[in-house]
């Protein structure tokens, strides 16, 4: 039990040493980037190299510690992000929502999603470099062995599940900000850490294509085409097809009675 406890100390360790570098670098980007779409893109590359950082420990904790353990380092961590990040997504489809309303150009959406596959690809070397320390027994041969894939149902479904899964997430965010209610930012964190709990047994609950192309891109059990159709077209399909959802009546009249008793 002992060595079980001084494992999690230093998984948990190393997720607040990632977490206090990207928010010093997060700092050093405001302070030294001008032009506002340049710093858009350096805030997005950190944010999603945070988040991987953070998502390649917890699958030590998952492995180690079960699906509880991870699911409540998750939903601390989303309220984290939620708090630091500002404008920063740190996922790829919240550029293509916004392109598909007209509110962002296909240049600028093209760009920031490839600052955070940047990001997101770059900090496996910075982890690779700590579990290469071998501090603790879970952390052995994690470093070069080859990964598996979390894909444990046919591809098609895996995909559905994603991409049901991001609907369900992005309507709730959006009802979310719109109601702006205090505790929006914990049912969001919430509701999230809950679906990726639900699928995890399934398409290991990404629902971010930048996350699960860091993560588990070139991982054995999943081909390149594979790996696209559920994490990349499972997913966008359902953030674009929650901007569709989210305009049903049924849920606008369910938001306005909401916003109308918050006031």
């Amino acid at each position: 039990m002992g060595a079980s406890l001084i494992a999690l100390f230093v998984s948990t360790v190393y997720i607040v040493l990632t977490s206090w570098l990207a928010f010093w670098a997060r700092k050093y980007a405001k302070f030294y980037t001008q032009r506002p779409f340049l710093r858009a893109l350096f805030l997005e590359g950190i944010a999603t190299a945070e988040l991987c950082g953070a998502c390649f420990e917890l699958i030590i904790i998952a492995d180690n510690w079960g699906v509880s353990m991870y699911a409540i380092y998750l939903f601390v961590l989303t309220i984290w992000w939620s708090k630091v990040w500002e404008d920063a997504t740190a996922c790829p489809y919240t550029h293509l929502e916004e392109l598909v309303e007209g509110k962002k150009s296909l240049r600028d959406a093209f760009l920031l999603i490839w600052a955070e596959l940047v990001g997101g690809l770059a900090i496996f070397r910075y982890i690779q470099l700590l579990w290469a320390l071998e501090i603790v027994s879970t952390h052995k041969n994690r470093a070069f062995d080859d990964c598996s894939t979390d894909l444990q149902v046919p591809v098609i479904f895996g995909a559905i599940v994603e991409c049901v899964a991001t609907c369900i997430c992005r309507v709730v965010s959006r009802g979310l900000s719109e109601l702006d209610s205090k505790l929006g930012t914990v049912i969001d964190a919430f509701v999230g850490t809950t679906l990726v709990v639900a699928a995890f047994n399934y398409s290991g609950g990404y629902f971010n294509p930048a996350l699960a192309t860091s993560l588990k891109y070139g991982c054995l059990g999943t081909t390149f085409m594979e790996h696209v159709i559920v994490y990349w077209v499972g997913a966008c399909a359902g953030s674009i097809l929650s901007i569709r959802v989210y305009q049903y009546p049924a849920i606008q009249s369910f938001v306005q009675k909401h916003k109308l008793k918050s006031h």
